[in-house]
């Protein structure tokens, strides 16, 4: 079955979680090819010839826009400058959101980035945790994995610090002790999980009291066609997963968490299909005639507290 007839089975959590680790092994090994000592792969043809000459595959497209990383994090409001400070390859437009400015992160505090990728929420949130703080990045990809622990000697080298770490493991069983971490973050990543409620468990489980969460995400607005949640290319696009924000709430709620607030910003949205990212193209492909993205999905700040 060629990979633009491949449908999802939502009630396959096993292939849910194959398909999204596939997809971002592609990332990640396309990132690490792009950042190595050869010439990027999207050089210019006489650098290197040919390997740009068709779109990429479904799963080496980005959740979030990869290849205009940069535009991408001054869109979702990152400084500058801790952008160009992250070690190359860190940042691969990954995001839909800022989850290190919504958590107020504070020198000391020990924070988990759930999914962190090649490290760029971890390495921005270490910097500001500082020596006596710590930055603990989970991710179920061993290529991402690989990547940012690659990624961690630059950071080192630049800041002096040797607080960050990456960790491999699943969202929904987190590689983290219980009541051990201050904040918990995650850049467009929950809605990737087939069981959501037990992530929230998770993040409930491993706050310490008093502790807080700051997640940015892809939140529905209404239901998908069923063309568009059959997709694979909407599943590793931060599509197809996305529940409604209503469900958001009442998952972390469940989950014994409160003041959950959330804060839609359908801007990004817009952003990213007129950017015209080959993996939105496909997806609005697929929606009724007329229909933007943004009809349908937002992205969506969350923000909870673990009662003291």
């Amino acid at each position: 079955m060629t990979q633009e007839k491949a449908s999802l089975d939502h009630n396959d959590p096993d292939a849910i979680r194959a398909i999204v680790r596939d997809g971002y092994a592609a990332i990640a090994r396309r990132t690490t090819e792009e950042t190595s000592e050869k010439a990027p792969c999207c050089a210019p043809a006489s650098s290197n010839p040919g390997c740009c000459s068709s779109p990429p595959a479904p799963q080496a497209a980005s959740c979030c826009g990869a290849g205009k990383g940069g535009e991408l994090a001054a869109a979702l409001g990152y400084d500058a400058g801790e952008v160009d400070a992250l070690p190359e390859g860190a940042n691969m437009g990954l995001s839909c959101g800022n989850p290190v400015a919504l958590a107020t992160l504070r020198p000391g505090e020990v924070v988990a980035d759930l999914g962190s990728g090649g490290g760029f929420d971890v390495f921005i949130a270490g910097r500001k945790v500082g020596a006596t703080g710590r930055a603990i990045g989970v991710d179920m990809t061993p290529e991402m994995l690989a990547l940012a622990r690659r990624n961690t000697a630059g950071y080192r080298a630049a800041t002096g610090l040797d607080n960050v770490e990456f960790r491999l493991g699943e969202i929904e069983h987190l590689p983290v002790a219980d009541a051990s971490v201050d904040v918990v973050i995650s850049n467009c990543v929950i809605n990737l999980s087939p069981d959501k409620p037990q992530v929230w468990r998770e993040l409930a489980r491993v706050l310490k009291p008093g502790g807080r969460v700051a997640a940015s995400d892809i939140a529905l607005l209404k239901p998908l066609p069923d063309a568009v949640r059959q997709m694979v290319e909407s599943l590793v696009g931060c599509v197809a997963g996305a529940v409604l924000a209503d469900e958001t709430d009442r998952m972390a709620r469940d989950a014994g968490l409160a003041d959950v607030a959330l804060a839609p910003h359908p801007d990004y949205i817009e952003a990213m299909t007129s950017w015209e990212d080959p993996l939105y193209q496909r997806i609005v492909a697929a929606l009724p005639k007329g229909a933007k993205a943004s009809d349908y999905v937002t992205s969506l700040n969350v923000s909870a507290r673990k009662p003291a």
